[in-house]
């Protein structure tokens, strides 16, 4: 793999991590997540295990679903 691809990858998982972090703060489960997010939960099963590229407007459902901005949703180091 290489080195870019290996970032992509840590950033995504990263992504998800925080997702999850987030959430659970929240006590929201994941089915509940993925409803106010109008998305199948293995869709955000694959989001939070940082499988799957993230469109931006799907961001937007799930930062307005947490109740965080975008700015809170990349706090994390990858």
């Amino acid at each position: 793999m290489k080195a870019r691809e290996k970032a992509d990858e840590d950033f995504l998982k990263g992504l998800g991590a925080r997702i999850v972090g987030l959430r659970k703060e929240r006590g929201i489960t994941q089915v509940e997540l993925s409803y106010r997010c109008d998305i199948e939960k293995t869709n955000m099963r694959r989001i939070e295990a940082g499988n799957t590229n993230v469109t931006v407007l799907m961001l937007k459902k799930i930062c307005g679903a947490l109740g965080v901005t975008v700015g809170d949703l990349f706090d994390f180091t990858a």
